[in-house]
């Protein structure tokens, strides 16, 4: 007989986690299956120690504008100490020993394998089937996707995972895909000394964002060496001799030691039977409401919702289904209008809401506003590296901002104030009237909002 459980929480990612640790104290009997790592991709090849290395690398790229505003500086890039303190302080060499103890100390059952739906409300693992009263939370993420490249199966190519395991630096590095993952290792790498090509089927980089972002993310990273082939698809890839070879469409070539497959993230739900929950395995995304549910009693979180791959929306997602499955009076619905991002290159590229193109083609009657940080008074202060800009969305019929694009050295940060913009739909003949801090990055927005 199936054993007795409250909920199921399939996958314990970071949504995955969150879902299964606030349900568990709150009394009930929960059972999370992970068949990899607990915490998922963000704390161990992802959020965290992606963060360390660009941390690292800006640190040497903040040495080298010294010269000329404070003396002269000069900076040995060692990448011994950066792939330590991934492994030590980040990911404890890839062992979730500490997460699953987090996990079973607020009342959670843990079981390290793969899981098995076989029916409405039970899923088999570790010997065991489990049945839920009250339902399943689907939370499995989603996995590099690796497009069908002529050769590239079976070569000992990188996907982020590899890239951040890394502990000897290739001399270079090729690096299919200039989306946010690609475009973050390409600068870091670049920055410790390794010749980086990227090849981005796009016209830009940065695609999903505005135009103007992917400009300034390329030219800084071009003045860091990285070499850029736009409009270039790869046809083939060839590997011998340690080097890999990348044939592109045009027939012209290029070389490189590694390579980085970063073309993007899918969901890897085929084999875990959610057509026994009547939802499609084939599908690209698992489709859910305002309260995060995927059908009767099934709930579904994070990446594999594909509502945006983030950690933050992976957090937002799982309070959500928490509070459903409390039946909480008070339970929020899900809105994903002002969902903000940040590509956490230097400068760093952060956006919220809609892209200018997005909101004409949703049929607003769109304006908007722009001013470049060096303009402004604390980007002449700054000076080196004071790369930037601050873009705003209007739709001009509402008075409300849709969407905002925030670039610069604290570009992430300064995203917070236009979040709180277009998250609550502040008029903005407010923010125009609103008092911003002198100097400061963030006090750009008050120009941009001049030029609607």
């Amino acid at each position: 007989m199936a054993k007795q459980v409250d909920v199921i929480v399939v996958g314990l990612g970071v949504g995955g986690e969150e879902t299964a640790g606030r349900l568990a104290q709150a009394g009930l009997r929960v059972v999370g299956i992970e068949s990899r790592l607990v915490g998922g991709e963000c704390p161990y090849y992802g959020c965290v120690p992606s963060k360390m290395m660009i941390r690292a690398a800006n640190l040497i790229a903040e040495t080298r504008r010294v010269d000329g505003i404070a003396g002269t500086a000069t900076v040995q890039p060692d990448w011994a100490p950066v792939a330590k303190r991934i492994r030590e302080e980040a990911t404890d060499s890839w062992n979730d020993q500490v997460a699953v103890d987090r996990l079973t100390g607020k009342g959670a059952t843990v079981i390290k394998d793969v899981a098995t739906i076989t029916g409405p409300n039970t899923v088999r693992a570790g010997g065991t089937e489990y049945e839920a009263a009250r339902g399943i939370v689907i939370a499995t993420g989603t996995v590099p996707s690796v497009p069908p490249i002529d050769g590239l199966a079976g070569t000992p190519y990188w996907t982020n995972r590899e890239a951040i395991e890394v502990e000897t630096l290739p001399a270079s590095l090729l690096i299919l895909g200039g989306g946010a993952i690609g475009m973050e290792l390409a600068q870091v790498f670049a920055r410790f000394g390794v010749q980086v090509t990227v090849i981005e089927g796009a016209p830009e980089v940065l695609a999903m964002e505005e135009p103007e972002s992917g400009v300034l993310a390329r030219e800084a990273l071009e003045r860091d060496g990285v070499t850029f082939r736009r409009g270039a698809h790869a046809k083939q890839v060839g590997y011998a001799d340690g080097a890999f070879t990348v044939t592109l469409e045009d027939g012209s070539t290029t070389t490189g030691e590694k390579l980085l497959v970063a073309t993007g993230r899918r969901v890897a739900t085929a084999d875990l039977g959610i057509d026994k929950l009547g939802l499609d395995p084939a599908a690209r995304r698992i489709e859910v409401d305002e309260h995060v549910r995927a059908g009767d009693r099934v709930w579904a979180v994070g990446d594999v919702t594909g509502v945006g791959a983030f950690t933050h929306n992976a957090m937002y997602q799982a309070d959500i289904a928490v509070r459903d499955i409390l039946q909480e009076p008070d339970a929020p619905t899900a809105s994903y209008h002002a969902m903000p991002r940040v590509t956490f290159t230097d400068p760093e590229i952060g956006a919220v809401g809609l892209t200018e193109k997005q909101a004409r083609d949703a049929g607003l009657n769109v304006r908007t506003g722009s001013t470049p940080i060096p303009a402004s008074t604390r980007g002449w202060i700054h000076k080196a590296g004071n790369e930037g800009f601050i873009k705003v969305v209007m739709d001009a019929d509402r008075g409300v901002l849709v969407g905002a694009t925030s670039a610069g050295p604290t570009g992430g940060e300064v995203l917070s104030a236009l979040a709180v913009a277009v998250h609550a739909a502040v008029p903005v003949n407010s923010l125009r009237q609103m008092i911003y801090a002198y100097p400061t990055f963030h006090r750009a927005i008050g120009e941009a909002l001049k030029e609607l």
